[in-house]
């Protein structure tokens, strides 16, 4: 609330000493000329560039009396450099009250000698007392906001000049009328409640910050924005409350501007994602028409056979080509462009393997993703035939066995289970291949897998332990819900689909899948299904 502008006022209102100081370090801020010239000084600069400035012994006293209390003084002797001292009465005193952080205001006013006449003091206490008065004028009719002071009884006893031309009264119109007569009707239905409130309680306090939007009534009858703070004096035991009155339409105006352009920015941003959607579409629609063209062709340059392989081969290529993203493959089959030298062939393999390993891992994915499509459209369905449950497992250690670490390696215990049983060999089969396709890619190298199967009163059981990182209890929980994928293994690929689709095809035979894990001490899975023995067979 404080400005230059008012410095200056206070300032140059004044033919004795006037100062500005920091209220927390005591640094002198400003001198008036008069105050440079009293000291002995050529210029204001000279002065406070000075290292230590020329004040009494009593000022560190004096500065805290005046943060503790908001105004201190007292009779003490001041020297000039060059000059006889002289005694002064030094007033310290906040240019803002009850505004701890608005600098202090210093004055000086020379003792004079004892021999003065009583009417002479009179006359300079008098002198003195305008010149304060006029001070404190400057600063209440030169703020950039609106102050009021009321009574208790909420009559407006003064206003600034700001103040009048906040709430379109001509001059000196504000005081002698009510308070009450500034508020809008509606809030004002409570406001002389909220102010017995405050004459109870008095405290300096910002109304805005828990009243939420205030208004302000003019003259007129038209109402604006405003924010409000509130302090208080007494004045021979009389209360005074003062009012700090802040005209905030422009920032209103500029919060809801931003509301708006926010609104705009939106509505920009729903409209291009529409046109992304509308574009996307287009294409797509292409892409089916081209799709529906070849077709087209192909049953015009072969026979119903070669047609029918055609078609199975580019729904297959339209599976990768639109379902799978090949980004690595793409990136890969560039960089081998870069190496045509016959030097750089390992160059040329180390990418054309990365192409067969995303290749391989795409058809695995999109298997995964289809199975599950096939589970959840009831397409799926158990159909036992004979089973050797050897022959199985030895197949199925050769299908996981490219994800062999270094030193890995599978120990089947099936001695359990001799003779033949009856079962759905494909489901089965693709539940062993996923349980030992985790098992592997979770264990580190020079790590065992051990699979023990066993045969008793028409029941499999297999069980497989690996030695891998191991699953908390907390992700144990949801370990057959799909996608889900436990933290110990965020780091390694996979769709968080393979324990979901163990789970559905043992429930198709009729079985259970069990699982027991603990952090860095592996993993055991147990699968139990019921089979038919036809040993008559």
């Amino acid at each position: 609330m404080f400005s230059s502008a008012l410095a200056d006022l206070l300032l140059t209102q004044t033919p004795d000493f006037a100062g500005l100081a920091d209220p927390a370090t005591g640094r002198l801020l400003r001198v008036n000329p008069a105050g440079v010239q009293l000291l002995g000084y050529s210029s204001e600069a000279e002065l406070l560039a000075l290292p230590t400035p020329p004040l009494p012994p009593e000022w560190p006293a004096l500065l805290a009396e005046a943060r503790r209390n908001g105004t201190a003084e007292a009779t003490v002797q001041l020297g000039r450099p060059g000059a006889p001292g002289f005694a002064a009465r030094l007033v310290l005193q906040h240019v803002v009250p009850h505004d701890p952080a608005a600098p202090l205001l210093l004055q000086l006013q020379p003792v004079r000698p004892a021999g003065c006449s009583q009417p002479e003091r009179l006359h300079r206490a008098e002198q003195a007392l305008a010149q304060s008065h006029g001070r404190f004028e400057a600063v209440v009719s030169h703020a950039t906001i609106g102050i009021i002071v009321c009574n208790r009884a909420g009559a407006i006893i003064s206003a600034n000049r700001m103040a009048h031309q906040q709430f379109g009264y001509p001059p000196e119109g504000l005081p002698g009328i009510g308070i009450d007569a500034l508020v809008p009707m509606a809030p004002g239905r409570n406001h002389q409640r909220l102010r017995e409130s405050f004459n109870a309680d008095p405290q300096v306090r910002s109304m805005s910050a828990h009243r939420g939007d205030l208004e302000g009534q003019r003259a007129d009858g038209s109402v604006f924005p405003v924010e409000v703070s509130l302090s208080y004096f007494h004045l021979e035991d009389e209360l005074h409350v003062v009012s700090y009155i802040l005209d905030v339409t422009e920032k209103r105006q500029a919060r809801q501007a931003l509301v708006a352009e926010r609104l705009s920015v939106e509505r920009l941003n729903a409209d291009l994602e529409q046109k992304v959607a509308d574009r996307t579409h287009a294409l797509l629609s292409t892409l089916e028409q081209l799709e529906q063209r070849k077709d087209e062709l192909a049953k015009a340059l072969a026979a119903e056979q070669e047609l029918g392989e055609l078609k199975s081969r580019f729904v297959s290529m339209a599976s990768h080509e639109f379902r799978t993203p090949l980004t690595a493959v793409l990136t890969s089959a560039s960089l081998i462009e870069q190496y045509p030298a016959a030097e750089q062939q390992p160059k040329r393999l180390r990418h054309l393997e990365r192409i067969r390993q995303s290749v391989n891992h795409l058809n695995d994915i999109l298997e995964e993703f289809l199975s599950v499509g096939r589970i959840e459209e009831g397409r799926v369905v158990a159909r036992a035939a004979r089973l050797h449950l050897p022959t199985l497992v030895e197949g199925t250690m050769l299908d996981v066995q490219g994800l062999h670490k270094p030193g890995q390696r599978i120990e089947p215990d099936l001695s359990a289970c001799p003779h033949d049983i009856w079962l759905d060999t494909s489901l089965l089969r693709k539940i062993l291949v996923n349980l030992l396709s985790n098992a592997l890619k979770y264990s580190g190298e020079e790590t065992v897998v051990r699979l023990h199967a066993s045969c008793a009163g028409n029941w499999l059981t297999l069980r497989i332990e690996d030695e891998g990182v191991g699953i908390s209890e907390e992700d144990q929980q949801h370990l057959f819900e799909r996608f889900f994928r436990a933290r110990s293994v965020s780091n390694l690929p996979g769709t968080g689909l393979g324990l979901y689709i163990v789970g559905r095809y043992a429930e198709l035979m009729g079985g259970t899948v069990d699982l027991e894990s603990q952090l860095g001490r592996g993993t055991t899975v147990t699968l139990i299904i019921p089979y038919e023995n036809h040993s008559a067979d």
